[in-house]
């Protein structure tokens, strides 16, 4: 009887360590398992990362190759305006040679000026003509309303017959280069002329403030 015991005994012990097992074995596979589900789903974000990554990498490289040929169109564009708004003082030196000239009392009225003046007005035809077949062209100003974009007012002159803002006076030639600004005209602009009432209430002001 003791020996039957002991027999069953056993046979109970080695179940239950064989369920142990079993049961471990279960918990081995389950862990395993949800390792590999966690392993995937890494693998998954890495991959989505690394394009995130290469979308970036690509976009960056089209905004440098736009860049690239803006600033290329650019430089082929308007790679002479330094050069160009250099090249306009000889321009401004014939205008300014010609008040000088008009202004001697000793060359008025003389055949002498007459014929300086007419070869400095070709001269300066001839270099408007250059600039102008290098898409370098005069700003129209006189008689036209002032505009900021091309306009710079340097004065404002009463004229009665004149609108207030239109330019009735041109100090210096202002240029574009193609559909850009080389320099404004300097202009002087209308202005209504103040009636008598408004001359004496502001020579009165003036005087008081002396």
């Amino acid at each position: 009887m003791e020996k039957e015991e002991t027999d069953n005994q056993n046979q109970n012990t080695e179940n239950l360590n064989s369920e142990e097992n079993s049961q471990n074995k279960e918990d081995a596979t389950s862990q395993s398992k949800t390792t590999d589900v966690v392993k995937e789903l890494s693998s998954e974000d890495k991959i989505a990362e690394l394009e995130d990554k290469l979308a970036r990498a690509f976009a960056e490289m089209e905004n440098q190759r736009r860049r690239f040929e803006k600033e290329k169109e650019d430089a082929f564009e308007y790679g002479g305006f330094s050069f160009a708004k250099e090249a306009l003082s000889l321009i401004d030196n014939l205008e300014r040679s010609k008040v000088i000239l008009e202004s001697d009392e000793a060359l008025k009225n003389s055949e002498a000026l007459k014929k300086t003046l007419e070869h400095f007005d070709i001269i300066s035809k001839d270099l408007i003509s250059i600039f102008t077949k290098n898409n370098i062209k005069p700003i129209e100003s006189l008689n036209k309303k002032l505009d900021p974009n091309f306009h710079q007012a340097m004065m404002e002159i009463e004229d009665g017959t004149k609108e207030p803002g239109t330019i009735i006076q041109e100090i210096q030639k202002g240029f574009t280069i193609k559909d850009r600004l080389l320099r404004p005209s300097l202009v002087g602009v209308a202005k209504k002329p103040k009636n008598n009432e408004e001359k004496v209430e502001e020579n009165k002001e003036n005087f008081e403030n002396k």
